[in-house]
Parts: structure tokens; C-alpha cells; sequence
């Protein structure tokens, strides 16, 4: 049998070179999407400097997204992280990741709130407009890293963490424009900086992809950014909207992932 592998594989059809052409189909596929999801950034972002985003459209979206966010950390990422590596050292990277990010939102990006627009008097200045952008791409990043630790795993695996990260990339996009028009600059720079989300989303795909060897430390790094990003960053702006068909979607967002498990078949 492994004479036969060997035969395969030098006329370029065994198992070694089948698995190489599955992970470059693979990581092609998290680039694309990669791309995809910092573009939702940019049509956020868009949609603040050119058109009037319905608030209950943007609460959907937070709403879904959070519960969704959260199912996939706890079905998906994290149970996948601790089968790549010890349980003890894929939980500590799932803490780090998730207080790498507070600690980035609460020194770098203080007063934010998805959707919703910073008061001028707190963002007036160049050095705080700069460090809560820089802040928005340290967590877009990861958005990348998520992205790509998940297709590198399984096909399965990065669309779900794909779908998770694509369901806040547009009150992500909105958020980030808000925030630069509330602070003075014009609509230009509004789209600048939601490209400049989108972009550092790209590179996070891209260094993760390239970097395939560390998966086991990216993997759990991203769960908890996930982690973070729903229960921290999204449950508590929906939690600020009493409109209670705005936290049932926080269920379907959680139902929607249990869904695709079972129609799909696809491993727990």
C-alpha cells in the first residue's frame, strides 16, 4: 500500500499531494472571504456617509450576531482548540485572547459603542481619533485570524467563524465612520477608515495563512476575541434596546448555528 502511495505521489495524485491541494483550496477560499468580509466594512461605512442605516436593521444584525458569535465559540472554536492542543494551555490562549482585546478597547478605543455615534467633544482630537481607529483594527485583525485558524481546520470550521465575523463587519463599518464624522473629518476619511478595518481584516487572513504552523496558538487566540467581541461589544447594546423581539433574535442567532449542524452533519 505505501509502494502505491508513493507511485501516486510521484505522478502527482497521492495522498501528500491531495491534502497540499485541499489546504491551498482552503486558504484560497479564507482569502476570498477574507476580502468579502472586510468589503462589509467599507458598505457600512458607506451606508453612514451616503444613505440613512435604519437603526432596527443595525440592532438585527448586533442581535444575530451576538448569539451566532457566542454558539460558534463554544460549539466550534473552542472544543476544535482543545483538540489541536492540551486543555489547559488552549483554555489560557482563550482568556488571553479574550482580555488582549479589553485591554486594547479600554486603553486604545474608551467611550465606544457599536452603531452609534461618539459624542465630538470625546474625539475631537487627532491622537484620540488615531488610537480608537488603531484599537478598531487590533480587533479587526483577529476578525482575520479567526477567519483564516478556521479554514485551516476544516471548510466547515472557517464558514461558520466566517459568517460569525461577516454578521458584525457591517455595524462594525458603521460604527468606525460614525465615530470619524462625529470627530470633525469628512465623509473621505469616513471611508478611509472603515477601508483601514477591512484592510487590517485582510491582513490578519493573510499572516495566519502563512504562519500555518502556529495554528494551535491561533485558533484559541480567535475564540476568545470571539468571545469577547459577543458577550462584551454586542450583548450589551442589545441589552440597551427594550424592544423584546430584538433579544429573541440573540436565540435565533444560537438556533441558527444548531440548525446547520444538524442539516449539515457536521462534526461537533
Amino acid at each position: 500500500m505505501q509502494q502505491v502511495d508513493n507511485v501516486l505521489t510521484m505522478f502527482g495524485t497521492g495522498p501528500t499531494v491531495t491534502m497540499a491541494h485541499d489546504i491551498a483550496f482552503r486558504t484560497g477560499l479564507a482569502a476570498t472571504l477574507g476580502l468579502v468580509a472586510a468589503a462589509a466594512n467599507l458598505i457600512g461605512g458607506y451606508f453612514v456617509v451616503h444613505r440613512e442605516w435604519p437603526r432596527r436593521l443595525l440592532q438585527a444584525f448586533l442581535a444575530l450576531g451576538a448569539g451566532y458569535m457566542l454558539a460558534v465559540a463554544f460549539l466550534e472554536i473552542i472544543p476544535e482548540a482543545i483538540r489541536l492542543s492540551s486543555d489547559a494551555q488552549a483554555l489560557l490562549l482563550v482568556l488571553a485572547g479574550f482580555f488582549l482585546v479589553h485591554l486594547f478597547e479600554h486603553t486604545l478605543a474608551p467611550h465606544f459603542h457599536f452603531g452609534e455615534e461618539t459624542h465630538c467633544d470625546e474625539v475631537s482630537h487627532s491622537h484620540a481619533r488615531n488610537t480608537v481607529l488603531l484599537g478598531f483594527a487590533i480587533h479587526t485583525f483577529f476578525d482575520g485570524v479567526a477567519i483564516a485558524s478556521g479554514f485551516l481546520v476544516s471548510t466547515w470550521l472557517g464558514a461558520v467563524i466566517f459568517l460569525a465575523v461577516f454578521l458584525h463587519k457591517l455595524p462594525e463599518g458603521f460604527t468606525v465612520a460614525s465615530f470619524v464624522l462625529a470627530s470633525g473629518q469628512g465623509r473621505r476619511n469616513a471611508l478611509l477608515a472603515a477601508g483601514f478595518l477591512g484592510a487590517a481584516t485582510l491582513v490578519g487572513v493573510l499572516l495566519t495563512s502563512a504562519l500555518q504552523g502556529e495554528l494551535k496558538y491561533a485558533l484559541p487566540l480567535s475564540g476568545g476575541v470571539t468571545l469577547y467581541v459577543a458577550a462584551t461589544d454586542l450583548l450589551p447594546e442589545v441589552n440597551r434596546e427594550p424592544n423584546w423581539r430584538v433579544a429573541l433574535l440573540v436565540f435565533a442567532g444560537v438556533a441558527s448555528l444548531l440548525i446547520m449542524r444538524y442539516l449539515l452533519h457536521a462534526p461537533a
